[in-house]
């Protein structure tokens, strides 16, 4: 009998990240529905564009740099759906194409590609896609054609709890219908692709700094991007903790520091800023809430 001696890891896992990505791409279909019927056929050629100029980027890049080709895994797809979902419907082509290019290349490939990269991608080059210049046509919403305002603006009269569950209200195209996104994030609760811990800590922290600031605690929970950011964004594998603590105290500082800027910031809105800055402390987070292998190193 020949002995093999290899390097860990010794257990494996039949899944891969193409099938985690294809179970994103399935959870992220019930918000794609619900943003064609809200805003017209327009939410699906923003997404199309979006994803197209990802998985183009990743391509070329890949190509001209000569590292092997990742398109195949679909977390470009992923990564210019959940841009999409972040950017009205009414944003021209070129700008929504401009976002991919920034979420791909410079967010995720010039950091060494997928598992690599320090922030989630969709969620930074919102962020830069608002602070550079594209500030008027990242705050524009329209239903049916009709300037409308984001139910977070100051002086406008929160929707029903009705709407704002349905979506039936100004936003980003692939935020709004909180039903289509709790759907999509149980789907991804039910096949284990994420664990309980940051979407749970994320929406809880939100709504006891809501009641704690006398907010509407509906209107913060379901308005924005929050259901978006706590179930499809916050909880990306390579920009989140590792460790159950970890996560619960990623997904608290999330809360808090959305709510900060919603109540205390320039923008009705701060998840995408909110994760971002999460992302960063990521690292020492992981670093404080490690565990100790048995036998190893307890300094």
């Amino acid at each position: 009998m020949k002995l093999l001696v290899t390097p860990a890891p010794h257990i494996r896992d039949k899944e891969t990240t193409q099938s985690i990505m294809l179970d994103v791409i399935i959870a992220l279909l019930p918000a794609l529905v619900a943003s064609v019927v809200i805003f017209g056929v327009r939410a699906l050629i923003v997404t199309a564009v979006c994803v197209i100029a990802a998985v183009l980027s990743e391509f070329l890049f890949e190509k001209g740099v000569k590292r092997p080709l990742t398109i195949q895994d679909l977390s470009a797809v992923v990564t210019g759906i959940l841009l999409a979902f972040c950017l009205p419907v009414d944003i021209p082509l070129w700008i929504a194409a401009l976002g991919s290019v920034i979420a791909i290349v410079v967010v995720k490939q010039l950091f060494g590609g997928i598992g690599q990269n320090f922030a989630n991608p969709a969620a930074t080059a919102r962020v830069i896609l608002l602070i550079c210049s594209f500030g008027g046509a990242m705050t524009s919403w329209t239903i049916d054609g009709v300037s409308v305002a984001t139910p977070l603006a100051d002086g406008v009269i929160p929707p029903s709890v009705t709407t704002l569950f349905l979506g039936l209200h100004g936003g980003c195209l692939g935020e709004t219908c909180a039903a289509a996104l709790l759907i999509g994030g149980i789907y991804l609760l039910i096949r284990k692709v994420i664990s309980w811990h940051i979407p749970v800590a994320y929406l809880a922290t939100v709504a006891v700094v809501s009641l704690a600031a006398g907010q509407d605690v509906a209107l913060q929970l379901l308005g924005g991007g929050l259901m978006l950011g706590a179930f499809f964004m916050a909880t990306d594998y390579t920009t989140s903790p590792m460790t159950g603590e970890g996560k619960l105290v990623y997904g608290v500082g999330c809360g808090v520091l959305t709510m900060m800027i919603r109540l205390w910031g320039a923008t009705p809105e701060g998840v995408s800023y909110a994760i971002l800055l999460m992302n960063i402390l990521t690292p020492h987070i992981d670093k404080l809430t490690m565990h100790t292998a048995l036998g190893g190193d307890v300094k």
